[in-house]
């Protein structure tokens, strides 16, 4: 085989392109390998994540099925990032379920999903303290969302973070309203459900 560095084309995919593992975020396709398994020849997509020094594999024939995707277009990043200024949707269910339905969302690879799960979980300043669970999934979230604005706007992550904090600073319980915003949600809670169930 030659060293030659060429442009290998599979399923949409090709290699050097960034692109997006649900449960892992966004990773580059550094190479297209064969593998010998159980005598039947198969093809893979080699994709790394430098910033968790992790490679994965993936048999080309199953991207779909795994829900590997290109990055997300900037209609969709725009629609993510407006979704950070709406009012946080917070269901009046025990925090245990929450978590499974945000910890879903996260994994789902869905960046209007993941943005969902970042405003939802956003505290400001004046706002109490998170849960340790609380942040680890707003972490894991905000994460997902600034590594795929930065490499779909080719902006470092720093960059990418800062609009997103600032899309978030326009959202409307932000303002250090405290328990009146809290009560006002609780009286909203109800509609919340049912727009979801819409």
């Amino acid at each position: 085989m030659s060293t030659a560095k060429k442009t290998v084309v599979r399923q949409g995919f090709k290699t050097g392109e960034f692109v997006v593992y649900p449960s892992h975020g966004v990773g580059q396709i550094t190479a297209i390998e064969e593998q010998e398994v159980a005598g039947f020849k198969l093809e893979l997509f080699v994709v790394s994540f430098a910033k968790d020094k992790m490679t994965l594999r993936v048999p080309t024939a199953k991207a779909a099925s795994v829900g590997l995707r290109k990055l997300a277009d900037t209609d969709i990043v725009g629609k993510a990032l407006s979704t950070l200024t709406g009012r946080a949707r917070i269901k009046r269910t025990m925090w245990s379920r929450r978590a499974q339905e945000y910890e879903a969302k996260i994994n789902s690879g869905d960046l209007v999903a993941i943005a969902e799960v970042v405003r939802d979980l956003y505290r400001s300043e004046a706002q109490p303290e998170q849960s340790y669970s609380e942040r680890q999934l707003y972490e894991a979230a905000i994460d997902r969302m600034t590594r795929e604005i930065s490499a779909v706007e080719e902006i470092t992550e720093t960059e990418a973070l800062k609009k997103i904090e600032g899309q978030l600073a326009k959202s409307p319980r932000r303002a250090g309203k405290g328990e009146a915003a809290e009560a006002a949600d609780a009286e909203d809670g109800d509609d919340d459900l049912q727009e979801e169930a819409a």
